[in-house]
């Protein structure tokens, strides 16, 4: 056996032959074992508004209800509180950035001049101290001829509606009715100030329909209920304004058989039937009602859902006016800084909801109409402004 072997030899261990290779361009880093990135959850993208997070984990303090929301000490009447409430309702077109080209801001203006100029009681009631002292106040200037209330049924707090008389009567001056019939309305209406509906023997059936057409009367809402129905008919039956005698004894085939000519029209429906035109009532009403509650009833609903995303449904009111607003970009330094480098500065207002579907409605009057139709409440709380609660 020879003394020169070694383990040497016999180890698994060989040493290269080729010289190293040293890449002096590489990362100090490229040495450590790589990873897969750490897949994040989908639920939320990057791009979700901040709407969707609840900032805060536990309910707001709360010391009191806000009795009245306007903070203008000059509100002293209901007459007051209508020019007010008119004025805040829309918010000023932006001059730059706006988000909308011109044929968009044209039926944006378009769309606001022709809603009447018509106000809720209970946005009313919202602004002032005591609900019972407005209705009084309402009373009273009612009778006096300075505004005029106008009810449409079966839209609850929202269907009641205050209208100056003098915005009325340059309603009814701008209309295309002819001059005898507005003068013969307009003087209706005096004769009768605190009238919500109007025989139909006080004016022509020419007149009448020219009125109706023009969307200043419409055709009276009867006060029955589905359970009247089962009542003992009679002579003018309150649910039918038929009689169920009457017609058992006509002979069969003929138009008595059925109640008569015109019997869905006379009952308060829309049936093409011809009604007696001196006989039953008519409901005063405004031009564009229609469109202006549907505004009113989708921006309520709106937000109350944006109330709905905190936890315990409530907010801090400058957290739920920028929900409102959309997030859309400020006018400040920060902004122009942020898209002079190219980043995220906010949202257009073109693109967010309360100019697409609301037409600019702002934030302080749609919450006045939530406060007063109980659908919310606005409270103190002591640290972080005023609070808003949905019911």
């Amino acid at each position: 056996m020879s003394f020169k072997f070694s383990a040497a030899h016999s180890s698994r261990i060989k040493k290269s032959t080729k010289p190293p290779t040293i890449n002096r361009n590489a990362s100090p880093f490229s040495s450590l074992p790589r990873r897969k990135p750490v897949q994040r959850s989908s639920s939320k993208s990057a791009t979700a508004d901040d709407e969707d997070e609840d900032l805060f984990g536990d309910r707001l303090d709360d010391i009191g209800l806000v009795k009245a929301l306007a903070t203008d000490l000059t509100l002293r009447d209901v007459a007051q509180a209508i020019m007010y409430t008119r004025g805040k309702m829309w918010s000023s077109i932006p001059q730059e950035r706006a988000g909308m080209n011109s044929t968009r801001i044209a039926e944006v203006l378009n769309f606001r001049a022709s809603l009447p100029p018509i106000v809720t009681v209970s946005h009313i009631q919202a602004l002032l101290n005591s609900p019972t002292t407005v209705e009084r106040e309402i009373a009273e200037l009612i009778k006096g001829r300075a505004i005029r209330k106008i009810v449409v049924g079966g839209r609850g707090s929202i269907g009641e509606a205050l209208i100056l008389v003098k915005d009325l009567e340059e309603l009814i001056e701008k209309s295309t009715l002819e001059q005898s019939v507005k003068e013969k309305f307009t003087k209706l209406l005096y004769e009768h100030p605190t009238a919500m509906k109007i025989p139909r023997s006080e004016l022509a059936p020419d007149d009448a329909k020219a009125l109706t057409h023009a969307g200043f009367l419409t055709a009276a809402t009867p006060t029955w209920t589905s359970t009247e129905v089962f009542s003992t008919p009679g002579q003018g039956s309150r649910g039918t304004m038929t009689s169920l005698n009457s017609i058992s004894r006509a002979a069969s085939g003929t138009l008595a058989a059925v109640g008569g000519e015109g019997a869905v029209h006379a009952a308060g429906g829309s049936g093409g039937g011809i009604g007696t035109p001196s006989t039953g009532e008519l409901s005063l009403a405004i031009p564009a009602t229609g469109a202006f509650l549907k505004l009113v009833a989708g921006a309520r609903a709106h937000l109350v859902s944006l109330l709905s995303k905190s936890r315990f449904r409530e907010a801090p009111e400058t957290v739920l006016r920028q929900r409102w607003d959309g997030g859309i970009a400020a006018d400040a330094a920060l902004s122009a800084a942020k898209r002079s480098r190219g980043e995220f500065a906010g949202v257009l207002p073109g693109r967010t909801r309360k100019w697409k579907q609301f037409y600019g409605m702002t934030f302080d009057w749609i919450l006045g109409e939530c406060v007063g139709a109980g659908l919310v409440e606005v409270f103190e709380t002591g640290s972080v402004g005023r609070g808003v609660r949905a019911l």
